[in-house]
């Protein structure tokens, strides 16, 4: 157990790195050794919790730049953790789960992590999945890029490319780094079909290597139509492609400022 003392001294001797701050939890102290040794030797901030409740109480003091979080936790597991932090932050969240069950592993997702791994796990890969994540949270894809200051306007929709941000009938939606990164994508790209593993590979950067993987797209495909879609059961924005993947079928009119 690490004492909330511990990981506020922690954050404040790490505060200065380049990459970002990130918010380690798990409960297992030989994890949170070697994840905050390897990412403070490539420029991170780390900050570390062993607990559900301790990693609230960090991230309302700190506001790190992402969260790798383990499920598995005393006092509060990680899907609760996650479930509080989207009522409050679009925080990116890689989550570290056990559970062999499929269901199990993606409830994560569909609560609103970004991305996740498996235990055990390649702290390498893991680093890999954190610089994605960060790229699409501060930078821009560079596939035919929509100029920085360009809103795209279709239907009720209102798509800001350079604060990230979407509003529906002048309503500001939250959404996650990975959910308007993939609306981004399917917008610029609209009338092309893209695969599961297309998706991926644009927004991930990995060819998946299982059939779980490929859920990841559907997960969050099911979680941005029922924040931009009027009826996300009829959707007119993200359509299927049955067999093929997903689509944006509008024509996008956009605007500079």
């Amino acid at each position: 157990m690490v004492e909330s003392s511990c990981w506020k001294g922690t954050a404040l001797r790490n505060l200065s790195g380049e990459k970002g701050t990130i918010l380690v939890v798990d409960d297992e102290a030989s994890i949170r050794r070697i994840l905050q040794t390897r990412l403070e030797m490539i420029g991170y901030s780390v900050v570390t919790a062993s607990d559900g409740e301790e990693a609230l109480s960090a991230f309302r003091l700190l506001t790190p730049d992402l969260i790798v979080l383990d499920v598995m936790m005393p006092k509060l597991d990680g899907y609760g953790v996650c479930q509080e932090l989207r009522k409050q932050s679009d925080v990116p969240i890689i989550m570290l789960t056990a559970l062999a069950d499929v269901a199990d592993r993606i409830t994560g997702l569909e609560l609103g992590a970004d991305d996740y791994m498996t235990k055990p796990f390649s702290p390498k890969e893991l680093e890999a999945r954190i610089a994605s994540v960060l790229r699409r949270r501060f930078h821009k894809t560079d596939i035919n890029m929509i100029p920085n200051s360009g809103i795209i306007h279709i239907g009720d929709l209102k798509i800001d490319t350079s604060r990230r941000q979407v509003h529906k009938n002048e309503q500001r939606i939250r959404l996650t780094g990975v959910e308007f990164s993939l609306l981004e994508l399917l917008v610029k790209h609209s009338g092309k079909i893209f695969s599961r593993v297309e998706i991926l590979q644009q927004l991930w950067g990995f060819v998946p290597e299982m059939n779980i993987d490929t859920r990841v797209v559907d997960v969050h495909i099911s979680r941005l139509r029922t924040k931009v879609e009027s009826d996300p059961n009829d959707p007119e924005f993200i359509i299927t492609a049955r067999g093929s993947g997903y689509f944006f079928p509008r024509i996008i009119d956009s605007e500079h400022d």
